[in-house]
């Protein structure tokens, strides 16, 4: 069959895909690969569709609605989706995804090659032609262009007529499609079938395959789950499907693996999802109420919610009193300072799991002190990490919002959400980073959390980079003991740049003993520090828009990182993940957090995980080098290699 003709039968509807499909997830890297091997003719491999009765069946987007046949995608939606989008312009009704992967591709007439659009090097250039724009308008839309940049030389108008033509022919090329059929077929089967054909493409996870069993019996399934991420997403949290549905089977089975579903019916699976929704918005208005983890970019230890989402099942969807919430947050907050679930994550699930049905909380707290040598407290020492992706900045917000610090110019103790121009809260760096960086501090002591303090944005532009033994001065005088509602040493000594490694020392000496204090409160129960214990922030079946605030650009923070960022961008590699701790995966701890890292390679269709770290320890070094990591310490360099990569494709 032509490609037209596949194209023509998902217009019909008479293709389509089955709701247990998960959506599009090509990067514009691959969607750039899979035309450049059109182009020269490579082999795109066939398709596999499951032929069956369409009143029997539910599609992505709702019913078919058609009689007869009808044939479900089982092998190369991926495929499909990008010639549909490329060629018509606009995504299949099927489609669920990130839409920009599939427009802006772009030809080059000289190199013959295929790239996504570049204003600065393709705007009002007649060599770059819009692949869609030539599907849609046909070749003669590019004949005048084509003129002009052959200049009078007829052969080379030839040869650039016969490119364009080899582009358009892509969608007479022949691909061969192998059908599932028979009413031996049932969904059963075919997501056996699907499960298997789909493993040598792109990774599916297990949650990937959980979810494709449970939307074959359940095909509403999908919509309702990314229903509720989206909900939050628009409240300030960005939580995964995979994270959805492994609280759900946390909250159903009490154990972490995806293969326990397998044994969940329908009605318990929806009921289970409708719970577990609610409980995890409950949970958000707790932790935003209790700790102030009131935005995604402070909200650490995601997975323990599944534990957390176990224990309000446990007691009717809400917490049986104070001290059992305190007690559990306790837990929490202990859980991701110490990265209790980056690693193995069914394992170390499972055991808290367990322990929460033999014991309730207190075990919880028992399992995690035993794997912690018996202690649970915050040292000095342990806010020397950087950077806003380091586990102790959230604790850092948390201290800042529970204890009321407040904003050095107004005295109004500080919160997500202040009404009124300039109010929103900014990270201010308490020894400005101009200044250290003028004095050889390296960027790990620069971004040092103990370096970090919320303020309004307006108190932010107002101090500028002033020099904190002249700003300090000021608003200790003008609003006495706003300083130490921040933990800002007051000896003036330590207020010089010369002496900042011993400011960092006493900081975190005063940060480590809130720490403590607020933490020990919580787990002996509620405390006069308290928060409101819920506020309004979220509905529970129906989250309402926040504010994400104190979430600094870290493009800004490195030198020359903005630049690649931009030239990643431009050669359609994969985006990294900034500020993001990297783990060591044979043992599951975290070496570092690198200021960008790309876990599957640079092409995100595998290769080599690229850390960039600007500054590492031996130790660190050693340990990224061990587990196989790419280390970059500069943009520049890393920049280098990214030239390579491109060089070689």
């Amino acid at each position: 069959m032509q490609i037209s003709q596949v194209l023509d039968k998902v217009d019909a509807g008479d293709i389509a895909l089955p709701e247990f499909q998960r959506g599009y997830v090509w990067t514009r890297d691959q969607v750039r690969g899979f035309f450049q091997s059109l182009y020269r003719g490579y082999p795109i491999g066939g398709f596999l569709t499951w032929s069956t009765k369409a009143d029997g069946v539910q599609t992505r987007g709702g019913a078919s609605g058609r009689d007869g046949t009808i044939h479900l995608l089982l092998d190369g939606q991926q495929r499909v989706t990008t010639l549909y989008g490329v060629t018509r312009g606009r995504a299949p009704s099927f489609f669920e995804g990130n839409v920009s992967a599939l427009t802006g591709l772009h030809f080059n007439l000289q190199t013959e090659s295929f790239e996504f659009y570049a204003p600065a090097k393709m705007k009002d250039n007649p060599v770059w032609v819009d692949v869609t724009a030539l599907f849609k308008s046909g070749l003669a839309s590019q004949l005048v262009a084509v003129t002009q940049l052959a200049n009078g030389d007829a052969d080379l108008q030839v040869r650039y007529i016969e490119r364009l033509n080899r582009i358009t022919q892509i969608r007479d090329r022949s691909v061969h499609i192998d059908e599932v059929t028979g009413e031996d077929k049932t969904i059963d089967v075919v997501v056996e079938i699907f499960n298997r054909v789909n493993s040598g493409g792109t990774k599916l996870s297990k949650g990937d395959l959980a979810l494709a069993a449970i939307c074959a019996a359940w095909p509403a399934a999908r919509p309702t789950m990314n229903q509720a991420l989206e909900d939050w997403s628009t409240a300030g949290f960005s939580f995964k499907l995979d994270w959805l549905l492994r609280n759900v089977n946390a909250l159903v089975t009490g154990e972490a693996q995806f293969s326990k579903l397998a044994d969940v019916d329908v009605p318990t699976f929806q009921s289970g999802l409708a719970k577990t929704i609610d409980s995890v918005s409950y949970l958000l208005n707790a932790l935003g109420g209790r700790l102030g983890l009131d935005h995604g970019a402070v909200l650490s230890g995601r997975g323990a919610f599944p534990v957390m989402s176990r224990l309000l099942h446990r007691h009717g969807g809400s917490f049986p009193d104070a001290m059992t919430r305190d007690r559990l947050f306790y837990w929490y907050v202990h859980s991701f300072l110490w990265g209790r679930h980056t690693g193995a994550t069914e394992t170390v699930l499972n055991q808290d799991l367990q322990a929460l049905d033999d014991g309730g909380v207190d075990q919880l707290v028992s399992v995690l002190r035993r794997s912690r040598g018996g202690h649970l407290e915050v040292g000095s020492d342990d806010f020397v990490g950087s950077s806003m992706g380091s586990r102790f900045y959230p604790l850092l917000y948390m201290l800042t919002r529970v204890y009321g610090a407040q904003d050095f110019v107004s005295g109004v103790p500080l919160r997500d959400g202040m009404l009124g121009r300039l109010s929103s809260l900014q990270v201010h760096h308490i020894f400005p980073k101009a200044l250290l960086y003028k004095h050889d501090y390296s960027r790990a002591e620069v971004n040092a959390v103990a370096n970090f303090c919320f303020l309004t944005q307006d108190t932010n532009l107002k101090i500028g980079a002033k020099e904190p033994a002249e700003y300090l001065e000021e608003i200790e005088s003008r609003m006495p003991g706003a300083l130490a509602t921040q933990w800002i040493p007051t000896d003036r000594d330590l207020w010089k740049v010369s002496s900042y490694p011993d400011f960092l020392a006493a900081r975190r000496d005063l940060l480590a003993r809130a720490a403590n204090d607020f933490l020990q409160g919580l787990h002996d129960g509620p405390s006069p520090v308290a928060l409101t214990d819920v506020q309004p922030t979220l509905a529970a079946s129906s989250p309402t828009a926040l504010h994400t605030t104190a979430k600094p650009d870290l493009a800004d923070e490195v030198p020359g990182l903005r630049e690649l960022l931009s030239e990643v961008r431009e050669a359609d590699l994969a985006a990294p993940e900034l500020d993001s701790e990297v783990i060591d995966p044979r043992t599951g701890a975290a070496i570092i957090v690198a200021a960008a890292f790309w876990p599957q390679g640079l092409r995100a269709d595998g290769g080599v995980a690229v850390v960039l770290a600007p500054d590492t320890s031996e130790e660190e070094q050693a340990a990224l080098e061990a587990a196989d990591y790419r280390i970059f310490h500069s943009p520049e360099a890393l920049r280098g290699y990214i030239r390579n990569v491109r060089a070689e494709h």
